[in-house]
């Protein structure tokens, strides 16, 4: 598999090249900037590039432009950005970027190599991947009333992992349980959450539940602050 790497860090653009060098993928560039990732995924595109979210000349929101330029250029390459924030609006606007073979990941799973290594394959094989992280950010946050109130502990489960950008059949080895088991917990999910229920074997529609999911939760009101002491 061929990979392009984006990162201004020097240190960690070259451990990155080497660890997955490693591990059997070939690095066909490198690059630190958001002029040069487009020159080097545009004079070879590999399968996927991994894209740093912040980069010169800005340090703003350059691995994201990446990302976007990319997938409009070059729609065969698969995009994982890696961020140092488990930021939702980042990753929905990546996620709106691409109906699949995309993912956002948090730099801080750099270090463990096989989870590094499993979301470039699943972004590659054309899967979504939302970091846990995330996941667990907007699952738990404070609200109002709680949308996940009618859910039992299991459901809960499911859905976090629908939000992770995985399959029923993915979910249903990852818990031990049938497909059929998984497929009636996720249509009682959307039904209590009013979210779609589109067919999720199609990848583009894992995407789509992926969204729908983290838009919903997003949009829940938070709970006010606690007041101030007297």
């Amino acid at each position: 598999m061929r990979i392009v790497i984006a990162e201004d860090s020097g240190l960690l653009r070259h451990m990155l090249a080497e660890t997955l060098t490693a591990r059997g993928f070939t690095v066909t560039g490198q690059a630190g900037t958001l002029p040069e990732v487009l020159q080097a995924v545009a004079a070879d595109p590999p399968d996927v590039a991994v894209l740093d979210i912040r980069m010169p000349p800005d340090h703003r929101d350059e691995g994201l432009r990446a990302a976007e330029r990319i997938r409009a250029d070059h729609p065969g390459t698969g995009l994982l950005v890696l961020s140092h924030y488990a930021e939702t609006s980042y990753a929905m606007r990546l996620l709106k970027t691409a109906d699949q073979a995309v993912g956002y990941l948090i730099k801080d799973r750099v270090r463990d190599t096989d989870r590094l290594v499993d979301a470039i394959k699943r972004v590659a094989s054309g899967e979504v991947v939302v970091d846990p992280e995330v996941v667990r950010r907007v699952l738990t946050r404070p609200r109002r009333t709680d949308p996940l109130a009618a859910l039992v502990p299991v459901e809960r489960q499911v859905l976090a992992l629908m939000a992770e950008g995985h399959s029923n059949t993915s979910i249903a080895s990852r818990l031990s349980y049938s497909l059929k088991t998984v497929e009636k917990r996720v249509t009682a999910i959307s039904q209590k959450l009013g979210l779609p229920h589109p067919e999720s074997h199609e990848r583009a529609h894992v995407n789509l539940r992926v969204l729908a999911v983290l838009a919903y939760l997003r949009s829940t009101r938070p709970a006010p602050d606690p007041p101030s002491p007297a």
